[in-house]
């Protein structure tokens, strides 16, 4: 048989089409940026999540940090899945609001921190937005870091850049990681306490000035603009009190770092405590200064209805169209009337001039 005829009756068959792997879960989606540490390091492989994590969990000088800005509960719950994240854990993670805490699940730690950021403003009004809130939840574990960032404050992109920076320091692990984001937070409390502490003192100089022009609807909005800043900032004392207080929890080396965050928190705290003080007391000198200018003017009002009051009687006297008047007959007493009417609105004046009520 001819190797033609051998062909034609045996073709040859077609090589198999390669799979094509199904669309990454995360193709597109929240995360900001990925990366496996070694020694402080940063690869640049480039590996998705669950390749480096896998070969972090092999290597004890390795970690990966994973960011994501408000993921889905669909994207997350994968991630959940990837780093073991226990479910409690995770039912915060696609939460638009969260209160400042720390909580402990087996072999991982949540960090939620508030974040806050000042919003500039040409004055100062009712509808004036003065501080703008997120919040970041922190995952911890023994080889990785998850960053779940919420609201348009608190971008960790240049917190990645210093650590990478400093790279003995990011060499300590992922606990290194979650001091850098909350010393950054706190750094941003501060400087917003100080723009704050601006519009403060603008608010208390405007009340007190001989030309008041602050309506009291401002005092109420600086007020509420603190309170918020206030429910991003007081709460985490606490969970920083727990963290330095758990020997086990937290590093050795990374202690004290965390302690001066602690101390730069409580200035925060003070300062916040400072400024809803001031306020309450700048908004009881405006009521007062309200109750004494409406006071004020219902002196006016009266000094002028009794000017007004005097015409009125004298006007009504003589309406009373009597055949027996004195003055009713005399050429002159049209005129002599408004004479005594002048006269006594100045004498009325005179005395409430002199009594302070004009």
């Amino acid at each position: 048989m001819s190797d033609r005829f051998a062909r034609m009756l045996n073709p040859p068959r077609k090589a198999p089409a390669p799979k094509v792997a199904p669309p990454h879960p995360m193709l597109n989606s929240s995360v900001v940026d990925c990366a496996l540490y070694v020694d402080g390091v940063r690869d640049r492989s480039g590996l998705p999540f669950p390749e480096a994590y896998a070969m972090a969990a092999r290597n004890p000088r390795a970690f990966v940090w994973l960011g994501l800005h408000e993921p889905t509960p669909e994207e997350f719950g994968w991630v959940a899945e990837v780093f073991g994240l226990h479910e409690l854990a995770v039912e915060d993670a696609t939460a638009r609001v969260n209160r400042p805490k720390m909580d402990r699940y087996g072999d991982h730690t949540r960090i939620v921190v508030r974040t806050a950021r000042y919003v500039e403003h040409a004055e100062l009004n009712e509808w004036s937005e003065v501080v703008e809130t997120g919040h970041i939840l922190v995952f911890l574990g023994a080889r990785f870091v998850v960053t779940v960032r919420h609201g348009a404050p608190g971008a960790l992109a240049e917190v990645r850049a210093d650590l990478e920076r400093r790279r003995a320091f990011l060499a300590l692990g992922p606990w290194s990681v979650a001091h850098a984001i909350m010393d950054r937070l706190v750094d941003t409390y501060m400087d917003v306490a100080d723009a704050v502490d601006d519009d403060v003192n603008k608010l208390e100089e405007a009340v007190f000035a001989r030309q008041r022009s602050e309506h009291i609807a401002h005092i109420y909005q600086l007020k509420r603009e603190i309170v918020e800043f206030r429910r991003a900032v007081v709460p985490l004392q606490r969970p920083m009190q727990r963290l330095l207080e758990d020997r086990a929890e937290l590093p050795a080396g990374l202690r004290r770092y965390f302690k001066s965050v602690s101390d730069h928190l409580n200035r925060v705290v003070e300062q916040i405590n400072s400024y809803d003080e001031l306020l309450n007391t700048v908004l009881q000198a405006r009521l007062a200064q309200l109750s004494v200018d409406q006071n004020n003017d219902m002196r006016k009002i009266a000094a002028y209805a009794a000017m007004a009051a005097a015409q009125t009687a004298i006007a009504g006297i003589y309406g009373m169209n009597f055949v027996h008047m004195p003055e009713l007959q005399w050429r002159y007493g049209y005129f002599g009337v408004l004479v005594v009417m002048a006269l006594s609105i100045f004498v009325i004046y005179r005395l409430f001039r002199r009594s302070g009520w004009l």
